[in-house]
C-alpha cells in the first residue's frame, strides 16, 4: 500500500490551496461587481471580478482533475495512530472540500452569468463552508504531525513514486 502522494497530487494540493487562498483575499472585485448589480441591475465586470472568474474556473478544473487522479490513485492509508473517529472526519471533510472545490465554482457562475440570487446565497453560504472545512483541515494535519508524530505533512510535502 502506498504511503504518500504523488508529484502530480502534492502539487495540485498546493496550487489549489493557493488559488483557493486568492479568491478569498481577492474577492472584493466580484462583490463589489455583484452589488452593483443588484443596485442597477446592470453587470459591470471589472479586472477584479474577471480575476476572481478565471481563477474560480482554475479551481473547477483543477478540483476535477485531482478527483480523477484520485480515483486512479486513492489516499494513502491512514496515519499511525488515528482512531476510527479521526480517519472517519479526515474521510468526510475530504469528500466535503472536493464537493465544495466543484460546487463553489458552479454556483458562482450561475449566479454572476445567470443573474440567478439563490445560487449567490449557495455560493456564499459554501464559502463560508469552505473556510470551516479547510480550517479542520488543517488542524487535522498540524495535530497528525506533531502530536501523533506520525509524519503526515510530509505525505504532502515529498512525492512518493
Amino acid at each position: 500500500m502506498q504511503t504518500g502522494y504523488t508529484r502530480a497530487q502534492i502539487s495540485l494540493h498546493w496550487v489549489v490551496a493557493v488559488l483557493i487562498a486568492a479568491q478569498y483575499l481577492l474577492a472584493d472585485g466580484i462583490e463589489e461587481a455583484w452589488e452593483s448589480y443588484e443596485e442597477a441591475g446592470v453587470k459591470v465586470t471589472t479586472g477584479g471580478a474577471w480575476l476572481h472568474i478565471i481563477i474560480g474556473v482554475a479551481v473547477l478544473g483543477l478540483a476535477l482533475w485531482r478527483i480523477l487522479l484520485r480515483t486512479s490513485r486513492p489516499a494513502p492509508a491512514p496515519g499511525a495512530g488515528e482512531s476510527a473517529g479521526q480517519v472517519m472526519i479526515a474521510k468526510v471533510t475530504h469528500g466535503l472540500l472536493y464537493l465544495l472545490m466543484v460546487m463553489l465554482p458552479v454556483t458562482g457562475a450561475i449566479a454572476w452569468f445567470g443573474g440567478i440570487e439563490a445560487a449567490g446565497g449557495m455560493h456564499k453560504l459554501g464559502k463560508t463552508l469552505l473556510l470551516v472545512l479547510v480550517g479542520l483541515h488543517v488542524l487535522g494535519a498540524v495535530y497528525n504531525h506533531f502530536v501523533l508524530k506520525n509524519g503526515m505533512l510530509s505525505r504532502m510535502t515529498r512525492p512518493q513514486p
